[in-house]
């Protein structure tokens, strides 16, 4: 399978199927991952708490003289730092730990860990500095702020928001290519290692249910669980039972593992059907479907969980 006609250097082109009797290709960059560190900085958006005025005042026009930094609001206390921080999307935010109401450590408790953003503590206390790091922080800087030690913090908030980013978008592109050649790919060095066979995208699984002189196909995305009663298989899909003869072994090897996976010596599910996971005794547990159908998954098959998460 040729490439493009017209390749672009330092890429490799990946075929990701055909459209319209063309096939299309994605071109990808080789980035290595000291590039990613050291990606060009962007705008830092930034978020000033602090409950005095004078030092919000202060602080502002001080940042606003650095180019690369923009500030994006002010905050007099903890409530109004978390409805800011919700409305604004901040990349970095000074916040002030000694505040009326909500202290500084008690909002970073309250933000998610997986989107909260960099976090620079200040503080007129020196004592506050372990606590800081212990609850996510990126630094602190004491008051009054020295220049020096506000330039040494913005650059450390810098080179952490640069990876942050070309990680982040390093991850969309995996999940593009996952999603339109119908593989999980995981990470740039499996990518690498992939044929452009491999990532060609596939048809949708169907599964034959064959009944006398009859057959039906069914699409394996439609299939919510199976099943097993003996030797025969109950297929749900789409509202519909299908009964098939042939045994759990068997009818896994027809399955897509990426859409159905056994759970239980009786039953495969459909993991993109799951919506929610109980915990029961003995290390099994209870998932709910889409359609409100709950199924048991069994400890020995407790590996699977992962799937649903």
């Amino acid at each position: 399978m040729a490439n493009p006609k017209k390749p672009i250097p330092d890429c490799r082109w990946i075929a990701l199927g055909r459209k319209n009797d063309k096939l299309c290709f994605l071109a990808l960059p080789w980035i290595t991952e000291q590039e990613l560190a050291t990606s060009k900085p962007q705008l830092l958006k930034t978020l000033i708490v602090d409950d005095e005025s004078l030092a919000r005042r202060g602080l502002t026009h001080r940042l606003k003289a650095i180019a690369d930094v923009e500030v994006v609001g002010e905050a007099r206390n903890g409530r109004e730092a978390l409805n800011l921080i919700a409305e604004k999307k901040p990349d970095l935010v000074f916040l002030d730990i000694q505040m009326p109401g909500l202290s500084g450590f008690e909002v970073v408790q309250q933000l998610d860990v997986e989107t909260m953003p960099l976090i620079l503590f200040l503080t007129a206390y020196d004592e506050y500095a372990v606590r800081a790091f212990e609850v996510n922080a990126l630094d602190y800087i004491l008051k009054p702020i020295d220049e020096e030690r506000l330039n040494q913090v913005l650059e450390k908030a810098r080179e952490n928001l640069s990876q942050k980013r070309a990680l982040e978008q390093k991850r969309l592109l995996l999940e593009l290519v996952s999603s339109i050649s119908g593989e999980n790919i995981s990470s740039f060095e499996e990518l690498g290692k992939k044929e452009v066979q491999e990532l060609v995208h596939k048809e949708p699984a169907r599964l034959a249910i064959r009944d006398g002189g009859k057959t039906t196909w069914v699409n394996q995305h439609d299939i919510e669980w199976i099943d097993a009663a003996g030797d025969y298989m109950c297929i749900q899909a789409q509202g519909v039972t299908y009964i098939m003869r042939k045994t759990m072994k068997d009818l896994e090897k027809e399955l897509d593992g990426n859409i159905l996976q056994r759970i239980h010596r009786s039953t495969i599910v459909n993991v993109h059907q799951v919506r929610e996971m109980e915990s029961h005794i003995n290390g099994e547990y209870f998932l709910t479907l889409a359609s409100g159908h709950r199924v048991k998954l069994s400890r020995t098959y407790k590996d699977k969980l992962k799937l649903f998460r």
